[in-house]
């Protein structure tokens, strides 16, 4: 039975939203799509586009980034929560320069005090060559960190690989 927190953790195009989004499908409650993603260009919008047209009409959906921890903590004990995904709220905070410690903090006590199962979805990064370029190895070492702090706080932690689920914790 899906409760607490659960991490699905994958690649790019692993297929960790699909899988994330039918464990929220079997949990014990109404389903609430939380999606972080931004669309700043039109590609990013034809893939949000796509997770919509997956998702039928029992989903509830919250668009947001910064409101993330708000989001969360104004979740029912009654619904099953994604959120999709950690990558794409990090890199909002990233690009905004925010204090990324402080961040990472607020979303990690709002996980922790959300009365909802939730389920968080967040890319794999480090198993890619080390960027040549500084800020991108920055992101890497953030999300790398988030995804550490993440999985420690997770009563449950899949990977997701080539549409395949392992579950390591």
């Amino acid at each position: 039975m899906l409760n607490g927190l659960t991490l699905v953790i994958g690649g790019a195009a692993s297929g960790k939203s699909a899988h994330a989004e039918r464990l929220v499908m079997e949990g014990p409650g109404r389903p609430v799509y939380i999606a972080t993603a931004e669309a700043h260009d039109t590609e990013m919008s034809e893939k949000i586009l796509r997770h919509r047209e997956r998702r039928d009409q029992a989903w509830r959906e919250v668009e947001t980034s910064a409101g993330l921890p708000a989001e969360l903590r104004s979740c029912a004990a009654d619904e099953v929560v994604l959120v999709d995904c950690a990558t794409m709220w990090l890199t909002a905070r990233f690009l905004a320069e925010e204090d990324l410690a402080a961040a990472t903090e607020a979303l990690l006590d709002a996980l922790a005090a959300c009365p909802a199962a939730v389920v968080i979805v967040t890319n794999e990064i480090g198993l890619s060559p080390v960027p040549d370029h500084p800020m991108a190895r920055a992101f890497r070492e953030a999300q790398g960190a988030l995804n550490q702090r993440l999985a420690a706080a997770a009563d449950r932690v899949v990977a997701v690989w080539a549409g395949l689920p392992l579950v390591l914790k």
